[in-house]
């Protein structure tokens, strides 16, 4: 996902540092891209993410858009949901992306315009079960995002989270197979199951993530902000 969404951005003409924990990925990315710097970074430790900040910077000038895009996902019954497992998915999915706002907006405050997206999910929008401290990460970036639309409003500063649904990505396919294997499920059933939950029988495809980031970064999404979108096919709202 989020190399779609650094293709998009680069395509309509930004300078993209595209950044995560292993830099051979990010280096295929960033070749592919005119304008663009790739730099290895844990949003799960602040200074790591303080340091990319300072590398995108000196590598493609001051940030305007920033989106927090890592995520993972582990599945476990709640009673069985030990303090560790609860503690990763608080991390990447839910400090992560305070600490990238963060350090984002403090760059991007005295300009007059910006804008902050979290790539969140359907998770923060409803629950789903096996994967409680998932959903408690995701539902507290909705909040995180509308309470720093309040702060940003009159600043020229947006903040928005996108809900996919399930989306075709290596993710995915970890879940799939994590199904297949506890189940005992072929891997075409587990699709179908999961993909019944749209509404449209289908899996999100990244690109059309990609499409919304390009929508609340370009003109006449001024008025855009705290804003949790739903990219699901109708399952939520």
């Amino acid at each position: 996902m989020g190399a779609a969404i650094a293709q998009a951005l680069s395509d309509a003409g930004a300078a993209v540092t595209v950044s995560g924990r292993r830099r051979g990925p990010l280096e295929d990315i960033a070749a592919r891209l005119p304008s663009s710097f790739a730099v290895e970074a844990d949003v799960t430790d602040e200074a790591s993410v303080e340091a990319m900040y300072r590398a995108a910077q000196a590598a493609c000038g001051p940030v305007d858009i920033v989106v927090a895009n890592a995520g993972a996902a582990e599945s476990q019954r709640f009673a069985a949901t030990e303090r560790d497992l609860w503690e990763r998915m608080i991390a990447v999915n839910l400090t992560g992306v305070y600490l990238t706002w963060r350090y984002g907006l403090i760059q991007m405050a005295d300009r007059g315009w910006g804008r902050l997206i979290s790539v969140a999910s359907t998770a923060g929008l409803k629950g789903y079960a096996y994967v409680a401290a998932y959903c408690a990460a995701k539902h507290g970036v909705v909040g995180l995002t509308r309470a720093v639309a309040l702060e940003t409003a009159k600043t020229g500063i947006t903040a928005n989270a996108l809900c996919p649904g399930f989306t075709e990505t290596p993710m995915l396919q970890a879940s799939i197979a994590n199904i297949v294997a506890k189940t005992g499920q072929t891997e075409q059933a587990a699709r179908a199951a999961l993909a019944a939950s749209n509404p449209q029988g289908r899996f999100i495809r990244p690109e059309e993530v990609a499409q919304a980031t390009l929508w609340l970064c370009g003109p006449g999404s001024d008025a855009v902000t705290g804003q949790a979108i739903s990219i699901s096919g109708g399952e939520t709202w």
